[in-house]
């Protein structure tokens, strides 16, 4: 799958833009906050139908004005897709595909597939459970449509159990309703998450040895209450302790993933290298995962990732994105020669455009920004 053409229109500080991609790389140059990530943040909104940064859908519409718009030209298995997402102040925002709208958001998920490697996924690691349920439910989500329901089904029935608990109501009967779909809901991510761990795993060990060339061992260890009991048993048993402290203490929306390198946590003992590097495998296996259940190949993001690398290692990032199994590359930095030795590298078709105060120009070959 490919991107063919974006158009921007107020989204964050771009006011309008219209820019012709290659297929193979595209690379985005310019000071920090002149608007490349901002590129890439579109890119990654067609697929997702938010940010990247999860921040509140009004903060992408540019300051002082009342809407923004985004359009993407894809090829996708040798169809074209044309999507389009627009957000007013003030109302929910609109995609379409080919021109008809969406009735719910969550049928577009999964057509347009995505992994962002970005300075943001330091939080993967040193950030709170929350970021890591987020990780494994934007990978499955884009290759298993039962999943993304099960996980909807699930957090509007945890609501409303939240909801009976906050007035107090103590009727077992109403709560073994509600608890029912949670329960059933359950089971579906409990066991898609599982299988993720499992088979990503191994890829993800693959991907670490290859770009820190070493053979320190990472792995991922799924934790969550139904592995140790059914949730039923659980919410029952918890239903009392619930009541007292005001919301739903246990269930899948708890769940995380340790993350380990020769057996210890990396949160308490990687260094920033390690971190970086455990990162950027855990995405590029991301890829592999997405691309192994989803029939069109991910588009690839790499917004600022080499900063905080040594030479060797940036060289087997490189490498490794240069195989035949990637697809459409986006790659933002500061640094032009570091551009220029990327891109012969990756060979192939490429493009480069400046970003300066967001405007974006496109350079020619051989030209300088």
């Amino acid at each position: 799958m490919r991107l063919n053409t974006l158009t921007l229109l107020n989204y964050k500080n771009i006011a309008e833009a219209h820019l012709d991609f290659a297929p193979g790389v595209n690379c985005l140059i310019g000071n920090n906050g002149m608007g490349k990530t901002n590129i890439l943040d579109a890119v990654y909104y067609l697929s997702f139908c938010r940010s990247s940064s999860h921040q509140p859908d009004a903060t992408v519409i540019r300051h002082g004005e009342p809407f923004m718009m985004l359009q993407g030209s894809y090829s996708r298995r040798e169809a074209s897709e044309d999507i389009s997402i627009s957000l007013q102040r003030g109302k929910r925002k609109v995609a379409r595909r080919g021109g008809k709208e969406y009735q719910r958001l969550s049928q577009h998920i999964g057509l347009l597939p995505l992994v962002m490697i970005s300075p943001m996924d330091w939080d993967l690691i040193r950030g709170a459970g929350e970021e890591r349920r987020r990780l494994m439910d934007q990978i499955i989500a884009q290759g298993d449509a039962e999943y993304l329901d099960a996980l909807i089904r699930y957090g509007k029935a945890v609501e409303q159990r939240n909801s009976m608990i906050r007035h107090d109501m103590r009727d077992p009967l109403l709560y073994e309703t509600v608890e029912q779909v949670m329960c059933s809901a359950a089971r579906v991510v409990h066991e898609a998450r599982g299988r993720w761990v499992e088979q990503c795993t191994p890829i993800f060990l693959r991907y670490y040895q290859a770009v820190a060339g070493s053979q320190e061992r990472v792995q991922m260890r799924y934790e969550s209450v139904l592995n140790k009991a059914p949730l039923e048993q659980v919410l029952a048993g918890n239903r009392e302790r619930d009541l007292a402290i005001g919301y739903t203490t246990q269930g899948v929306h708890r769940d995380d993933i340790e993350l380990l390198l020769d057996g210890h946590s990396m949160r308490r003992t990687g260094s920033q290298g390690q971190c970086k590097t455990y990162t950027i495998a855990l995405r590029l296996a991301q890829f592999d995962f997405i691309k192994a259940v989803n029939p069109a190949t991910p588009i690839l993001l790499l917004d600022d990732i080499f900063d905080k690398l040594d030479a060797t290692r940036v060289e087997r990032i490189v490498d490794v994105v240069a195989s035949e199994q990637f697809g459409q590359i986006f790659i933002t930095d500061t640094n032009r020669t570091h551009l220029d030795s990327i891109v012969a590298r990756l060979q192939g078709d490429h493009r480069m455009f400046a970003v300066d105060g967001g405007v974006c120009t496109p350079i020619e070959k051989g030209g300088r920004p």
